[in-house]
């Protein structure tokens, strides 16, 4: 049985220097390599925002020699630009017809919201999605699910936004789109401040990896094992920066 993930609690707060962050504890990883986490706790971040400037600001002040950070990619996307607003796209015959039969994705806004659809059409074209659409429906009755995802591809699965529950009104009206070139901004932003970057889209069900910077010091296996729990939370915490302390 994996790791269950948790929430960042009340106990775990701690604050230095007006930098407000949650100790997450130490995981011991497969290797027995042991790592402590602190989950950062930033303003909300808007679009265009400097993200070395974010890091100089939240990550530096607490950073010690051979710590490495956890970059959030929805954070990153806000940064970069990567997002789209609801007046951009306007759901047509296809978002609307098939949305309601589109399961429901616990981790935030699914298929199942007609918004969201259509950007997945506007980015893969519709053959594409009527025929992920069709491959998904025949064999989730079969238990096979996530097909539809990956017959999409194009980082689809990393579409995230227009949460209608959200505490933020602006996650309301937006949508997020992974970068497409994580490797080169995690190695700019080492390059800018110093500090090894890995650009994670994690939640509760996975900890996925989009890219890290060329010298970053842990292995892939690593890097999962530090974030097993997902110490970057799942909602409106505000702590998408994740400082990783390897420990041996």
């Amino acid at each position: 049985m994996g790791i269950i993930p948790s929430r960042n609690l009340e106990d775990q707060r701690r604050e230095k220097d007006g930098i407000v962050y949650f100790d997450r504890g130490t995981l011991t990883g497969k290797n027995s390599r042991q790592y402590d986490r602190f989950a950062i706790q930033t303003h909300f971040v808007e679009v265009g925002e400097d993200q070395a400037e974010l890091v100089r600001r939240y990550v530096l002040p607490l950073a010690q020699d051979g710590d490495v950070l956890s970059f959030g990619a929805k954070v990153m996307a806000m940064c970069t630009r990567n997002v789209k607003t609801k007046e951009e796209v306007h759901p047509g015959f296809w978002a609307k017809k098939l949305a309601p039969f589109a399961g429901i994705n616990e981790t935030g806004v699914g298929m199942h919201e007609p918004y969201k659809l259509q950007l997945v059409i506007d980015i893969c074209g519709l053959p594409r999605v009527l025929f992920a659409a069709f491959v998904s429906a025949v064999t989730r009755p079969f238990g096979v699910h996530g097909l539809f995802y990956k017959i999409c591809g194009k980082g689809v699965a990393g579409i995230d936004g227009f949460y209608f529950r959200s505490s933020f009104d602006r996650y309301k009206e937006l949508a997020l789109i992974n970068p497409p070139n994580p490797v080169e901004l995690c190695n700019q932003l080492e390059k800018d401040t110093g500090i090894p970057v890995v650009l994670m889209d994690a939640n509760d069900i996975d900890q996925n990896q989009l890219g890290k910077c060329s010298d970053f010091p842990l292995t892939d296996e690593e890097i999962q094992d530090a974030m097993a729990d997902n110490p970057s939370g799942q909602g409106d915490e505000l702590t998408p920066l994740i400082l990783i302390r390897p420990l041996s």
